[in-house]
């Protein structure tokens, strides 16, 4: 499969590693097609690796990431266009974490939007699915990093681009049953809440190899 990233960042880099790594063909976009980062990861990636602006990235893609920061992401994929995402499942990764000088965080925008619902509102013939936000670029791609069980989310209004992010999910390695559906794309909402929760348990254990473990009686 073909797959653009919209973004350069670690997590992007880090999704494009490990689709390369399962053999599917990746281009890694940014704002420029001078992206020192991007051009870097092509070089070592191999000839299933590209990289490319953002448009170039959202042509080229089957399925389409954004992983670019929450707070840009919109305007970001606004420089893909509308017209490379119609039709296809756009998976969104991002949050939108806003630091204070002081280094305090919080989200923009939270409690009645989301970034998820932003992009949905903004690409109506996108697909867009809500997943891999609540866990670290590593274990996105590496769910064995943290023992035992533990699940991811989806979100989203069209349930067979959601089935197919659980397949691809599947091949990152999460097992059968580890991928819950929230719902539709509103649910973006909670997910995004969690991220400060998520900060502060990275700080209690001075790492980021942990996960969500949900239990439930029935």
């Amino acid at each position: 499969m073909r797959v653009g990233i919209i973004g350069t960042g670690n997590v992007g880099r880090t999704l494009a590693g490990k689709l390369v790594s399962l053999g599917h063909e990746v281009t890694l976009g940014s704002r420029s097609k001078e992206n020192a980062a991007a051009l870097a990861w092509a070089e070592q990636a191999g000839p299933y690796g590209h990289s490319g602006t953002f448009a170039e990235a959202a042509a080229f893609g089957e399925l389409v990431i954004n992983a670019t920061s929450g707070v840009v992401a919109v305007q970001a994929l606004r420089l893909a266009g509308a017209e490379p995402l119609a039709g296809k499942v756009l998976i969104d990764v991002s949050n939108p974490l806003v630091f204070s000088p002081l280094g305090e965080v919080s989200l923009e925008p939270v409690n009645t939007d989301s970034v998820g619902e932003q992009i949905q509102r903004e690409f109506p013939e996108a697909r867009v699915v809500k997943a891999l936000n609540t866990v670290n670029s590593e274990v996105m791609v590496d769910p064995g990093r943290v023992p035992g069980e533990h699940n991811l989310f989806v979100a989203g209004n069209d349930p067979e681009a959601k089935a197919d992010v659980v397949a691809l999910l599947a091949e990152f390695g999460w097992p059968q049953g580890s991928v819950l559906d929230l719902g539709d794309i509103t649910a973006a909402r909670s997910l995004e809440m969690l991220m400060p929760f998520w900060l502060k348990l990275m700080g209690h254990f001075g790492h980021a190899d942990f996960n969500y473990s949900i239990r439930s009686a029935g």
